[in-house]
This record gives C-alpha cells, structure tokens and sequence, in this order.
C-alpha cells in the first residue's frame, strides 16, 4: 500500500487570517493613535490661532501708536487732538482712556496725536504749547490751537469739546 505524502510549504508562506484578539487590539491601537493625533493637533492649532490673533492685535496697536506719535501730521487739515502723555504715570493713562472712548464717536472726523514726554520731541513739544502732563491740546486742520484741557476729564465732557472744536473748525473753513 502506498501512502501519500503530505506536502508541506516553506515557512511563512501559509495564509493566516487574524481571528485572535491581538489582531483587534492592533486595529484598535492605530484608531486610537490617530485620534490621539487628531486631538493634540486641534489643540496646538487653538493655540496657534490664539497665539495669531494676539500677533495681529500687537501689530495694529503698535503700528496705531507709532502713527499717533507723529507730530508732523499736526496742521494737515483735520482738526487734532494732541495729548500731552506721561505713559508711566496713572492719571495721563487714564486720560488717553477718556479721550479714545470719546474719540470713537467721531468717526474720523478729528485726527488723535500723542506727545510722549518722555521723548526729546514730545518734551520740547509741551514746551512750545507752554503746558504739562494730563493735558490735551486741541488744534484746528490748520495747525492752530483752539483750546487747552487741563487734567482729567470723562469722556462725556471730551465729547463735547470735540464737537466744539469741529464747529469752530467748520465755521473757519467756510468763512
């Protein structure tokens, strides 16, 4: 009788199919891998935008205040405000507080500057106009000083100064 030989195959050639639990948890583990990945991406990306948006504020009030700073503007045909400003000292801050809240109902219409005292051009400034800190000095588009504010005054009182300052200005212009 003849018996029949079993072929058998190289190792590593036969067909497995994962049907064991470690074949899940490995399916499981890369799920998980990448929803771990997804997660700490949203959240470096929050912090990014986070971290974007306070880079484009600082941009925009530092180049608003470099702009304000400019003195030579002074006379170039819009009515001005120009604050005579000590940035370390409390009173002259909050001051800058009232004058930008009254400010924003202007729309434009008038024209804010800032003589930094603690600056050569900002001293000699407030020396020329004879005057000190926590002052506003109000200037028609001509250049011309119209009024003087000494001190602090809330917003409501700044407003309508302002408004003055652009009827007097208006009135030049037409007359």
């Amino acid at each position: 009788m003849k018996r029949k030989k079993h072929k058998t195959k190289p190792a590593g050639s036969q067909k497995t199919t994962p049907t064991n639990s470690a074949g899940t948890n490995a399916g499981n583990a890369s799920k998980r891998s990448r929803r771990e990945a997804m997660r700490r991406f949203g959240e470096w990306g929050l912090l990014g935008a986070v971290i974007a948006g306070g880079g484009i504020y600082a941009i925009g009030h530092v180049s608003a205040t470099i702009s304000e700073l400019d003195l030579t503007k002074l006379g170039n045909g819009m009515p001005t405000i120009v604050q005579i400003h000590d940035p370390n000292r409390p009173r002259c801050v909050e001051l800058q507080g009232e004058t930008r809240d009254a400010l924003a109902k202007f729309d434009g219409e008038l024209q804010y500057l800032v003589a930094n005292i603690r600056s050569e051009k900002g001293r000699d400034f407030a020396q020329e106009h004879g005057v000190g800190h926590v002052t506003l000095i109000l200037f028609d588009g001509k250049g011309r000083k119209r009024d003087v504010l000494v001190g602090n005054n809330s917003s409501a009182t700044l407003t309508r100064e302002f408004r003055r300052l652009l009827r007097s200005s208006d009135a030049a212009k037409s007359g």
